[in-house]
């Protein structure tokens, strides 16, 4: 495929002063959180991978945004599309998993709609968080990181392991990885970054908040304040960076509509990294650059790697590869 043969950049030794994050590898362009969506992604040159994890009931760490199988991305294997919420991945057997199709989108769904240029690729299946790990080896990319969102709710406990035994578990698989100092794991659900915190502290912590109506993970209005947080309250520290700092974070990864100039200069000067999600155009990609955040989360890393050419920035290796 063309996609697979982009030309190497050079590796400029400040490429890590701005962090440009592949968003579930490249899932505007590749099936998301696919082996064909990582392997354009290290192809085009990022800082970093962000994935998402979920864990099989026999133990196996895969990389999927949803705890349950989307049925607007997944086909049985009589290869028609899922019909409504799909099984719990943690519900299901590595082998059970392998028999479902990701590779395409719904005709006709939303998801479809917002990503009408994503390419199929009949066939993929959900990767294991191991199969990412030497798939970077493959290419040769020794300085490509990994951000490692764990997928958990406290509204829906049921659905995976405990928090705890789920922060051990992807802990120790980048451990035995020895990726320790390539990876960071984040989460809307700050339990799990408080178990890292403790038993993994050369693992940054990424600290991930939206404060919207279709999600809220902060609680600002609510009385009780929120569950996510880990008992780290908006009331009680008066901004969401002041909460993260207390709460031991490195970095404040924010849905790019909540940040404001003033909140990203708070957070920098309490020493931490700001991170806008989920960016996929040129103009507000601009203003995220102009507020001065130290990283964007992209659907589009090629375009956002062109907006940084565009302003002279030093950009990180591309390293082409067949998935």
């Amino acid at each position: 495929m063309a996609w697979l043969l982009l030309a190497a950049a050079p590796l400029a030794a400040t490429a890590r002063d701005f962090d440009l994050q592949g968003h579930r590898g490249a899932r505007a362009v590749l099936p998301e959180n696919s082996l064909p969506g990582f392997a354009y992604t290290l192809g085009v040159g990022v800082t970093t991978i962000e994935t998402d994890i979920a864990i099989t009931r026999d133990g196996v760490l895969v990389l999927s945004h949803d705890p349950a199988l989307n049925a607007d991305i997944t086909r049985g294997p009589d290869g028609s599309f899922l019909t409504g919420r799909g099984p719990l991945i943690s519900k299901l057997t590595a082998a059970e998993l392998a028999a479902y199709d990701v590779g395409r989108i719904r005709p006709g769904s939303d998801y479809a709609r917002t990503f009408a240029q994503q390419q199929p690729v009949d066939g993929t299946r959900i990767p294991r968080l191991a199969d990412l790990f030497a798939l970077a080896r493959k290419a040769g990319n020794e300085q490509v990181r990994f951000a490692i969102e764990t997928k958990l709710t406290p509204t829906a406990p049921n659905d995976t392991m405990p928090p705890e035994e789920f922060a051990r578990r992807l802990v120790a698989a980048i451990r035995e990885a020895g990726l320790e100092q390539r990876s960071s794991i984040l989460s809307f659900d700050w339990r799990t970054l408080q178990l890292v915190q403790k038993e993994a502290p050369g693992i940054p912590t990424v600290y991930l908040s939206i404060q919207q109506r279709s999600m809220d993970n902060i609680g600002a209005g609510q009385p009780g304040g929120s569950e996510w947080t880990a008992g780290f309250q908006l009331k009680d520290h008066g901004s969401v960076p002041r909460m993260i700092k207390a709460a031991g974070g490195h970095t404040w990864s924010s849905f790019w509509r909540d940040l404001t100039p003033e909140a990203v200069k708070e957070a920098q000067a309490l020493g931490l990294k700001v991170l806008a999600w989920t960016v996929n155009d040129a103009p507000t990609m601009a203003r995220m650059f102009d507020m001065g955040v130290n990283g964007i989360v992209t659907d589009r890393p090629e375009l956002l790697r062109a907006q940084m050419q565009q302003r002279g920035m030093p950009l990180p290796r591309a390293t082409p590869v067949r998935p």
